[in-house]
């Protein structure tokens, strides 16, 4: 990430965005999604720069191999380990929070050595599921070693994403990393446990049906309880951002309107008979200010889907960035030009959960709906779709061009970049696999196993990336546009 923040700058960019890099369970190999992490204020330590000896050439990441050759590599680095002050003392700085983690990350992984013990906690013998009870603190003292190095996994985590920020601030971006805070978590997770009271229970959170996902949706997740947050004085929601901003220029909100109000679903019932439950999103937006200009930090949030009225307006006065995606900027059948776009919000071609450019031109995304009988654009929705964004691009004068053949997609994303530059938002962020003209996307909503959801590889190291002529006429291109 070093890497690719110092070529970034090269290239001319202030930031770069990434994906949640939240604690997962590092007793579950299994679970990588980044949206569904077990604390959102700790770090996933499959991250952490230490080389292991599994190597893969394969076009999708292949997780539980490759988390278990990592783990195997961070024992043996943690059984060299020598700086145990430096360790001691992140420990004290990073407070209850890290410690609780650490202690719930050493108790699956000794539970599952045992065997016969569930690792989701709300199954644990009851003594262990509360963190301050006397079983827990018991066997704190007698696998000491075994939370010490869950602990030293977090130190690590944070010792190189700091280093990537500075990495980032040191080669000339204004910003570097921008984080991203997902909405929720698994309630079998660490931040469930440690914090019990402040989060909802029975309940999983989603969103109702709209225009892309005409079921609705379930998560699989929880989130805050507003009657939780208010009783603890909202400590776990300031810590969670505190977390996120400790090493980074900027956080991404994930589903920002469930500041505002979350949907929630009755576990065993459909994302389609949920009901609202209203937050409190006025001390929310103010913890959010506040943190932003604690840490002299820029605050984005998704606000795609079904949004409260007048609530982009909030977000606005709350200098909150929303989020302006291409294939959203439209009035009627008409793409609208970019000059038009709001001027404080952040332009994006796509997100992870919609089509790339190249994919969307090649109908990648109605193949992909179509295998797995999933609603959506059909065809011929789609070719009229195309036209009007090809005339979208001759009329901003980023191309002279007839439109192109469906398989010259890659010519189209060219466009889209300089289409992207001539937006009037004060930020444009462009998808990695947009700079490369990609056809598949990160993630399809509303699947688990039948896609292959946050497995796709880039297709080469960043020094490969940058020197790709293609990629660098991308870059030059947005450059070039937000000039004008």
């Amino acid at each position: 990430m070093a890497e690719f923040c110092r070529l970034a700058a090269a290239h001319g960019a202030d930031a770069v965005a990434i994906s949640p890099v939240h604690a997962q369970f590092a007793s579950n190999l299994n679970r990588f999604g980044p949206y569904a992490p077990s604390n959102r204020a700790a770090l996933n330590v499959m991250h952490i720069s230490e080389p292991s000896e599994f190597n893969e050439s394969s076009e999708l990441v292949k997780w539980p191999e490759a988390a278990a050759a990592k783990m195997a590599a961070l024992r043996s680095a943690f059984a060299l380990f020598q700086n145990q002050e430096s360790l001691s003392a992140y420990r004290t700085e990073s407070g209850i929070g890290i410690e609780r983690h650490a202690i719930f990350e050493a108790l699956q992984s000794v539970f599952k050595q045992q065997g016969g013990i569930s690792q989701d906690w709300r199954q644990w013998p009851a003594a262990f599921r509360d963190p301050e009870g006397f079983a827990v603190k018991e066997f704190t003292k007698q696998h000491a070693d075994e939370v010490m190095f869950h602990a030293y996994l977090q130190y690590r985590a944070e010792r190189d994403l700091g280093a990537a920020q500075a990495a980032s601030r040191q080669a000339g971006m204004k910003i570097g990393l921008i984080a991203d805070l997902a909405v929720g978590t698994d309630p079998a997770g660490s931040h469930s446990w440690s914090r019990q009271t402040e989060v909802l229970r029975g309940l999983e959170i989603g969103a109702p049906p709209d225009a892309i996902n005409r079921e609705g949706q379930s998560w699989g997740i929880t989130a805050f309880s507003p009657r939780g947050l208010r009783h603890s004085g909202f400590s776990a929601f300031i810590e969670m951002l505190r977390h996120a901003l400790r090493h980074a220029g900027g956080v991404r909100i994930d589903h920002i309107m469930g500041l505002a109000r979350l949907w929630v679903i009755p576990h065993g019932f459909k994302s389609s008979q949920g009901a609202y439950l209203r937050m409190p999103v006025q001390d929310l937006l103010r913890l959010v200010a506040l943190e932003s200009q604690r840490h002299q930090a820029v605050i984005l949030g998704e606000d795609l889907g079904t949004l409260p009225d007048g609530f982009q307006s909030r977000l606005e006065n709350a200098g909150i960035s929303g989020l302006r995606v291409l294939w959203f900027e439209k009035d009627g059948p008409r793409f609208k030009a970019p000059s038009t776009w709001s001027k404080g919000a952040v332009a994006m071609t796509s997100t992870h959960d919609l089509s790339t450019v190249a994919g969307w031109w090649q109908g990648k995304d109605i193949e992909w709906r179509d295998k797995l009988g999933m609603a959506g654009d059909d065809a011929h929705t789609r070719d009229l779709e195309r036209q009007a964004l090809w005339g979208a691009f001759r009329e901003a004068g980023v191309t002279e061009s007839e439109m192109p053949k469906l398989n010259e997609s890659a010519v189209v994303a060219d466009s889209a970049c300089a289409f992207l530059g001539k937006s009037a938002s004060a930020l444009a962020l462009l998808p990695i696999e947009d700079a490369l003209a990609a056809v598949e996307q990160p993630n399809l909503p509303g699947t688990v196993d039948e896609h292959p959801n946050w497995r796709r590889r880039l297709p080469a190291s960043p020094a490969s990336l940058f020197g790709r002529p293609d990629v660098a006429a991308r870059l030059t291109a947005i450059n070039e546009a937000r000039k004008t």
